[in-house]
């Protein structure tokens, strides 16, 4: 895991020095300390003992619940949304804690719940409040994206957990049925616009569709082995927005070509390979819930960018792991792999232990 992940951070850095003009500011430089920054910190994760895990999991995911709501009162607006919190020159968004710590919180609740109560009330309301009550003050921000991604990282350990299939499948048809309502009465302007844009990108190409009409032209006009390092037109002349976050990979594309995305997917399937692999060996049902919801938190933030990017899905800014600048991002897939190697490194001494008792 560790060879991709650098490779594919220093070729992230890489495309944010062409993003960036041609030089390590404003971008690149601080897309490597941030790593290596948090480098240290999933070490530290990494090396957690299961007792302190097991002490600490409740109390983690109660402080960051404290921070969101700190946001909704002290919390920093910017670009119309409430979402960070300010001391100094640390600059933290609760939310993106949220994903890891929602992961964590379910897992521990579903390794203690008898296997007798699955597919009982008791195995879907206490875990479902701990998926309803960050979302609800995630989405006051407002945070559509992250609140999905909040939900998609705890479903996914539900229906790893064992709940009976039909409840996803009712859910889900629940939420179809709800669709014309939640957008006509829940959604805000810029986020039907989004949607609209979506299923009619030619509607508005200069406005609401224009995002997407030039990540696909850069991506597009890249070809086979892409225009050349630091030569991409379309990110250079201002005609991609944000080329260094969320449509880092149509920067890339556009000077990299097709081979540069093979290369960008080949990565990341190895990653979450990876992780898959450390959830389907864990020797406990704590470990296998822990490992497969951090896995699952890292490929929606991938899945996500690369279908927006591509016009499969809407526009949202959900940045690219490893790739796009952005400290908040990197730190929630840093956490992610630190809690991967953890689960790992238990899974490694757990045979030793068993052979000691």
């Amino acid at each position: 895991m560790l060879i991709p992940l650098l490779l594919l951070t220093a070729f992230g850095g890489l495309v944010l020095y062409s993003a960036g003009g041609g030089g390590m500011e404003p971008f690149a430089k601080s897309h490597f300390i941030r790593f290596a920054v948090f480098s240290v910190m999933t070490g530290i994760i990494a090396a957690l003992p299961r007792e302190a895990v097991n002490v600490l999991t409740y109390p983690s995911y109660l402080a960051v619940l404290l921070l969101l709501l700190a946001v909704e009162i002290v919390g920093q607006v910017g670009g119309g949304s409430q979402r960070w919190l300010e001391a100094g020159p640390i600059r933290i968004q609760p939310s993106e804690l949220m994903k890891p710590a929602v992961v964590l919180a379910m897992a521990r609740f579903y390794s203690k719940l008898p296997a007798g109560l699955i597919g009982s009330w008791r195995s879907v309301v206490p875990s479902g409040m701990l998926i309803v009550m960050p979302i609800a003050l995630v989405l006051l921000q407002p945070d559509l994206g992250t609140s999905v991604a909040i939900a998609f990282g705890g479903v996914v350990v539900m229906f790893l957990a064992g709940l009976p299939l039909w409840w996803f499948l009712l859910a889900g048809g629940a939420g179809v049925a709800a669709m014309p309502l939640i957008y006509f009465f829940a959604l805000h302007d810029y986020q039907r616009a989004r949607v609209t844009t979506f299923l009619d990108p030619e509607s508005d190409p200069l406005g609401a569709g224009y995002h997407i009409a030039q990540s696909k032209i850069a991506i597009g006009s890249g070809g086979l082995f892409g225009k050349g390092f630091n030569a991409g037109t379309q990110s250079h002349l201002n005609y991609l927005p944000e080329p260094h976050t969320d449509f880092v990979f149509a920067t890339m594309a556009e000077e990299w070509g097709l081979m540069g995305g093979l290369f960008v997917l080949t990565m990341y399937t190895l990653i979450l390979r990876w992780g898959w692999k450390v959830a389907s060996e864990s020797q406990d049902r704590f470990c296998a819930l822990l490992a497969a919801g951090a896995t699952a938190t890292i490929f929606f933030y991938i899945a996500i960018n690369l279908l927006m990017v591509m016009g499969m899905a809407p526009a949202k800014g959900i940045p690219l792991p490893w790739m796009s600048h952005g400290g908040s991002s990197m730190m929630t897939n840093m956490i992610c792999i630190g809690l991967l190697m953890m689960v790992n490194r238990w899974n490694r001494e757990a045979p030793r232990r068993g052979l000691s008792i």
